[in-house]
């Protein structure tokens, strides 16, 4: 699915970008100055050319309009495309993130990957994806309340962050489950990354209104294989291999089988 085109011509793009880098007052100051740079250029121009006219007159009557009128003006719609501006910038961050915990949502981490998985079975990289899901998130909340779980699952949403590289994408998959992918990764190396998530999250302790919160997670891994011919189907692995990491006991990294290629269908795969 490829993001619609925007309806915004080249360069007011280009403008509202410039306009947010320099800030309404400096903008405003620059438009002042290239007002006044035409405005003199083309007053000067027009008596050169038709040979009348005083040259002081226009220079100050030039000087004059472009000095007052453009910064009254150009202040008021300046300030009016930063604002529509940053609202865009701040609109297309909502659209690709995660309200509560900042990383990525589920439906722009599966555009990513969805490019990722073909790219990595084109080119024979190897690939691994991670479903994520907080133990016994339920007791947690109705233990401690809703805001210590928000709390909980931001520091674990960014625990799991440090421990990955920075082609791995990251992303909150539903409720108290995240989602990881791991491109150019073997399968040793992608339980080595789940172990590491596992270790670092049961190590958290969250201080909340005199008390301390943590929780481990379950971690479901599945390698791409040649079965794997869409993404839903690496997904459901994972969610597979995450169903046996809680029947498991909680706490636990499990793996959906690895699916051997035939010789020649796949190339040495890259280790982490």
């Amino acid at each position: 699915m490829s993001a619609s085109p925007s309806p915004e011509p080249g360069w007011f793009r280009w403008f509202s970008h410039q306009v947010i880098r320099l800030g309404p007052m400096r903008a405003t100051a620059a438009l002042t100055v290239i007002v006044w740079l035409l405005a003199m250029a083309i007053s000067q121009g027009v008596i050169s050319v038709t040979g009348h006219g005083n040259r002081a007159i226009a220079t100050l009557s030039s000087s004059l309009c472009s000095l007052v009128l453009t910064p009254l003006i150009g202040s008021l719609v300046l300030r009016l495309v930063f604002e529509l501006e940053r609202t865009r910038q701040q609109l297309a961050v909502q659209a690709m993130n995660d309200d509560l915990t900042g990383i990525f949502n589920r439906r722009h981490f599966m555009l990513l990957v969805e490019h990722e998985w073909a790219r990595c079975r084109r080119y024979d990289t190897g690939g691994a994806l991670l479903l994520i899901d907080a133990d016994h998130f339920k007791r947690i909340n109705d233990t401690h309340g809703h805001l210590a779980g928000d709390a909980l699952l931001r520091e674990m949403a960014a625990t799991t962050a440090r421990s990955l590289r920075q082609p791995d994408l990251l992303a909150r998959f539903g409720g108290e489950e995240l989602i990881v992918f791991l491109p150019h990764t073997d399968p040793l190396g992608a339980l080595d990354v789940a172990e590491r998530i596992r270790e670092q999250v049961a190590l958290l302790q969250l201080p909340w209104q005199g008390q301390t919160v943590g929780t481990t997670v379950s971690v479901g891994v599945a390698p791409l294989g040649p079965a794997h011919v869409n993404l839903e189907a690496l997904v459901h692995d994972a969610d597979m291999a995450l169903y046996q990491a809680k029947a498991a006991g909680r706490n636990c990294v499990r793996s959906a089988p690895i699916q051997p290629w035939r010789s020649g269908e796949q190339s040495t795969v890259p280790s982490r």
